[in-house]
């Protein structure tokens, strides 16, 4: 796939003669795409469009899984619990979810009664969560390159295992916008900070760039398992310890799916990864299904976000196998107190 070809080049997966002279024309690229952003920041920095609400930013500066859906998740069960009104504004991602796309669509299902409004327009979004919800809060869920949004706070994740790549821009690294953005933020949320050894270098670079920033460090806990066909149905963190299984996942960080199931216990008989957000067509699930049996193995295990994409239909090729479902959710390690009080703070007059 050329997406997958593109992030193993901009990750340095990547190497030799060919790969090198790829880099030079995607270094280029990447020197365009960055005048692009800092002109459209520049532009908007002069006349944000300001609401009559509270604005919450979580957003992320580089590309693949930062953990930024459980935190959305995490401040918008935190708020409301502190009796406030909160919507959660999305842009959506493959509209393929009840054409809602599949991580709101995702998020609606987990937030109950909390309104998750998709569309590329924020203004309109927050205005028509005003107006419907009577909400005092919203939330951009990827918000960081709203900038037409005047914000109240503005919260980046940062993945504690690829920190920020290479430092380039894309198409050559995985930055959205320029590393000076991060002077901007007002909370950086490091999380997976379990799965790196290099948290102290990420902490430090962040100390220097924006030293009067909240850090907040975060690693995602397995709650257990559901199965797809019938989500009521749960089980436990410690279901299928010993247990031989695969796992398939199209997610932006693969590896941290794999070491969070790895340490339930679960014996990883196969591990399929396709390319961030993917669309699964029939054929994969085929692949996945065929390689299982081919193994013996009975159980198959995905995500929460690889479970959003998987229709009626889909799951059909899945016959004979049971289905389960990973449970995570964010869980502050460091700093917890702080993020209330500072959220919190936001409605102090």
């Amino acid at each position: 796939m050329m997406k997958e070809r593109l992030y193993n080049l901009a990750t340095d997966k990547s190497r030799g003669f060919w790969a090198s002279l790829v880099k030079f024309f995607l270094l280029l690229a990447s020197f365009l795409y960055g005048a692009i952003i800092r002109s459209l920041i520049l532009f908007y920095k002069f006349k944000p469009a300001k609401l009559p609400c509270k604005v919450i930013s979580i957003g992320n500066i580089t590309m693949g899984g930062t953990g930024k859906t459980s935190l959305v998740e995490f401040i918008s069960r935190f708020l409301k619990a502190k009796g406030h009104s909160v919507a959660v504004l999305s842009r959506g991602y493959n509209r393929i979810a009840e054409e809602m796309g599949y991580e709101p669509f995702m998020l609606s299902k987990s937030l109950g009664d909390i309104p998750v409004i998709v569309g590329h327009d924020r203004v309109s979004g927050a205005k028509r969560a005003m107006k419907e919800y009577a909400v005092d809060t919203v939330i951009l869920d990827d918000g960081m390159q709203q900038w037409r949004l005047k914000k109240d706070l503005e919260i980046v994740t940062i993945s504690s295992s690829q920190g920020f790549g290479n430092r380039h821009m894309l198409p050559r690294g995985i930055l959205r916008q320029p590393l000076s953005s991060l002077r901007q933020a007002d909370i950086f949320v490091l999380t997976k900070t379990d799965l790196t050894g290099s948290l102290n270098n990420i902490k430090g670079y962040l100390n220097k760039v924006n030293p009067n920033a909240l850090v907040i460090e975060s690693v995602h806990e397995a709650l257990g398992f559901y199965d797809i066909n019938d989500p009521d149905k749960v089980f436990g963190p410690g279901h299928l310890k010993g247990k031989d299984a695969a796992i398939f996942s199209g997610i932006g960080d693969p590896g941290s799916f794999t070491k969070l199931t790895v340490s339930l216990g679960v014996n990883i008989g196969l591990d399929l990864r396709f390319g961030d957000h993917h669309n699964y067509k029939e054929e994969d699930l085929a692949g996945v299904a065929t390689q299982a049996k081919a193994l013996n193995l009975n159980t198959i295990i995905t995500t929460e976000k690889d479970a959003a994409r998987l229709n009626e239909e889909k799951l059909k090729l899945f016959k004979g196998f049971k289905v389960l479902v990973l449970r995570v959710a964010l869980k502050i390690t460091k700093n917890e107190e702080s993020l209330f009080a500072r959220l919190l703070g936001l409605y102090t007059f």
